[in-house]
């Protein structure tokens, strides 16, 4: 089984993740299959009564598009196509903020150490890191930083506000 990072720890991945080619059948033949998003829209009511719930997404599709279901899924996938590609960000902000969706949210594609920790603070919880690149190493880089300036899904205080309470008497 491949490894993933999920919760702070490097794990098992007991999940199999789908090709965008593929078919209801092959999604039925894995009970945890991680399906493309558009096969769940093409197969959403069967696909609910067969498997555990788990759809990903490309970087082209918005979550909007998915937020009716989010309380069917256990995972969402988000895909990075490239490092350069950072619209899933947004995404998963999203998910937790406005969907308060409080399932698995994992980053999977083209997913490297230098972007753990803002993903992390983005809402991500679980990353399938490249596979010519080591989990163990990329996990050190959930605490690249010790301090963050803005709020966001993991502290929703800026530093100055926080600074300011705790000066507070």
């Amino acid at each position: 089984m491949p490894l993933i990072i999920k919760n702070r720890s490097v794990i098992e991945d007991t999940w199999t993740l789908l090709g965008a080619d593929a078919s209801l059948e092959e999604a039925l033949q894995n009970e945890k299959a991680i399906v493309p998003f558009s096969l769940w829209q093409a197969e959403r009511e069967t696909l609910l009564k067969k498997i555990h719930r788990a759809v990903w997404l490309e970087s082209n599709e918005i979550i909007e598009d998915l937020a009716d279901d989010l309380d069917q899924l256990e995972l969402v996938a988000l895909n990075f196509p490239a490092f350069t590609d950072g619209r899933h960000f947004s995404s998963a902000r999203l998910l937790r903020e406005r969907y308060k969706f409080a399932g698995e949210v994992r980053a999977i594609g083209d997913v490297l150490r230098d972007q753990l920790f803002y993903m992390q603070r983005c809402g991500f919880d679980a990353y399938a890191i490249r596979s010519d690149k080591d989990p163990f190493d990329a996990l050190k880089g959930l605490s690249d930083f010790s301090i963050s300036y803005q709020a966001a899904v993991d502290n929703d205080q800026p530093l100055f506000r926080r600074r300011a309470a705790a000066q507070t008497p």
